[in-house]
C-alpha cells in the first residue's frame, strides 16, 4: 500500500519513525511534510494527507501532531476520510477492521517511538471486515455523511 505521512511541527520529531515503520512493514510512504520544527498549522497537513487518500495517490494515511486531536478533527472534515486518534494497537487495528478507518492520527507529545511503531504496524496489518454487522454499521456512517453533505437533516 501507499501511505501518506504528514506532520505539523509538533509531530515532526516522530515523522521519521513513522516513515521507517511503514517501510519496514513493506509499504511505500509518501512524505507530505513538514520538514522541521518551525511552527506550521496542523489542518494544512491533515488536509494534504486526506486529499492523497480521496485523490487516490495514497491508500491510507498517518498524520502526526502534538496531541493527534487536531489532525483527527481536520481529517474528518474531508469527505471519504475516516480519521481516528489511536494511542493503542487495539484501536488502530479495530478501527480499520470494524470502521474502515483510513487515516491514523497520532500525538507525538503523548506517545513514544516504540509505541508509535507498534500502532502503525497494527493499522497497516489490519484489513476491513466483510462481516454483515460491520458493513451495516459503516453503511450507516456513510448515510449520515451523505445526509449532512446534502443538507437532508
Amino acid at each position: 500500500m501507499k501511505i501518506a505521512v504528514a506532520a505539523d511541527h509538533a509531530g515532526y520529531p516522530l515523522k521519521d519513525t513513522v516513515i521507517e515503520a511503514i517501510r519496514a512493514s513493506g509499504h511505500t510512504p509518501i512524505d507530505l511534510g513538514t520538514d522541521s520544527t518551525k511552527p506550521v498549522d496542523y489542518p494544512d497537513y491533515a488536509e494534504k494527507a486526506g486529499n492523497a487518500i480521496v485523490g487516490g495517490t495514497a491508500d491510507r494515511a498517518v498524520v502526526v501532531c502534538g496531541s493527534g486531536v487536531g489532525a483527527c478533527i481536520a481529517g474528518n472534515k474531508i469527505v471519504g476520510v475516516y480519521a481516528c486518534l489511536c494511542h493503542d494497537t487495539y484501536s488502530a487495528a479495530q478501527g480499520v477492521e470494524h470502521d474502515q478507518m483510513n487515516m491514523l492520527c497520532l500525538g507525538a507529545r503523548i506517545i513514544g517511538s516504540e509505541l508509535a511503531i507498534k500502532i502503525v504496524e497494527a493499522f497497516l496489518n489490519a484489513q476491513p471486515s466483510d462481516e454483515a454487522r460491520h458493513q451495516r454499521r459503516v453503511g450507516k456512517i456513510r448515510k449520515i455523511e451523505r445526509q449532512h453533505l446534502l443538507g437532508e437533516l
